[in-house]
C-alpha cells in the first residue's frame, strides 16, 4: 500500500517462521540477489550490497559510540567485522554452537596484523583469542545476521509501535536459536541489557510484512540496516537472562558453560 492508505486494524495471525525462511531463501536465489556461499538456503544468506549496508551501519550513532561489538560470524556481516577492527573496535564472536567453555573469540585490533584473515569464519579461530564470558567486557553493540526481519516496508527512518506478540524488528534466523541464546548468556553475566543496541544488516528482500511472533527468549532488532535505508523499530523487551525451562538436558550437555551455570544454580 502507499503512504496515504490507512493500515488495517484487523488482527494478523503470526506467520510460520519456517515458511518465511524458505520464501526468503528462494527469493534471494531466484532474483540473483544471493552471493557466495551458495545456496543461500540453510544459512544466514549473503547478499548483494552487504558492503553498502555495513557502510550505512557505520554512520549510526550506536556504531560510533561503540568500542566493543559482538558480531555473528556469517558471510554477510564480514564487512561489518572488518570495518569494526579498522575503526579500532574490539570484536567478539561466539564459538560455533558455544561448544567450548571458552565460548567467545576475541578479535583485538591492537593484537592483530591481518584484519581480513582474522574476520573470516575459519580465520577467527586461528587469529582470535578464545575466552570465557567472565573475560568479556560490557558489550556496546550487537550485530546479528538474519534470514528475515519483520518491518513495515513503507517505514523510513522510524517505525510505528507494535505489540510484543507481533512486533516490528522481529528477527528470523536459521532456526537453531544460538543467536538468542548468546544474548541470554551475555545478559546472565550482565554484559548486555535492554539498553544494548541490537542491529542487523540485510537486503531489502529480507524485509517481510508478515507478523512474526516473538517469545520472551527472542531478541528483537533495534536497528535494521539495508543498503538503501535504516529502520528503527520500537521493538520489544529483550531477554534478561537464560530461560532454563527452554533448555533440554541434551542442550546443556552440548554447551559446557550452560551446564556449569546450571549446576551452580542447583
Amino acid at each position: 500500500m502507499d503512504d496515504t492508505e490507512t493500515p488495517s486494524t484487523e488482527p494478523v495471525e503470526p506467520s510460520d517462521k519456517e515458511s518465511i525462511r524458505e520464501r526468503v531463501w528462494d527469493d534471494l536465489e531466484e532474483s540473483g540477489t544471493a552471493r557466495f556461499p551458495f545456496p543461500p538456503h540453510g544459512r544466514i544468506p549473503n547478499f548483494d550490497g552487504a558492503d553498502e549496508a555495513a557502510e550505512r551501519l557505520a554512520e549510526q550513532q550506536a556504531w560510533r559510540d561503540a568500542s566493543t561489538i559482538k558480531a555473528n560470524p556469517d558471510a554477510p556481516q564480514l564487512p561489518v567485522r572488518r570495518r569494526a577492527l579498522k575503526a579500532g573496535k574490539t570484536v567478539y564472536m561466539a564459538v560455533p554452537r558455544l561448544a567450548d567453555e571458552r565460548c567467545f573469540l576475541k578479535l583485538d585490533p591492537d593484537e592483530l596484523e591481518d584484519y581480513d584473515a582474522a574476520t573470516t569464519v575459519s580465520g577467527s579461530s586461528e587469529h582470535g583469542e578464545q575466552v570465557g564470558p567472565e573475560a568479556v567486557p560490557e558489550i556496546d553493540l550487537i550485530v546479528s545476521g538474519s534470514v528475515a526481519v519483520s518491518v513495515d516496508r513503507n517505514a523510513a527512518e522510524t517505525a510505528s509501535s507494535a505489540s510484543h506478540e507481533s512486533v516490528e524488528g522481529g528477527r528470523i534466523g536459521k532456526g537453531e536459536g544460538y543467536s538468542d541464546l548468546e544474548f541470554a548468556l551475555l545478559a546472565e553475566f550482565d554484559l548486555v541489557d535492554e539498553t544494548t543496541t541490537v542491529a542487523t544488516t540485510v537486503h531489502e528482500r529480507q524485509l517481510v510484512d508478515d507478523a512474526v511472533s516473538l517469545g520472551d527468549h527472542d531478541v528483537s532488532m533495534d536497528l535494521i540496516v539495508t543498503p538503501e535505508r535504516t529502520i528503527r523499530p520500537d521493538g520489544a523487551e529483550q531477554p534478561s537472562g537464560i530461560d532454563w525451562d527452554l533448555l533440554s538436558a541434551q542442550r546443556l550437555e552440548e554447551i559446557p558453560v550452560l551446564e556449569r551455570l546450571s549446576d551452580a544454580g542447583d
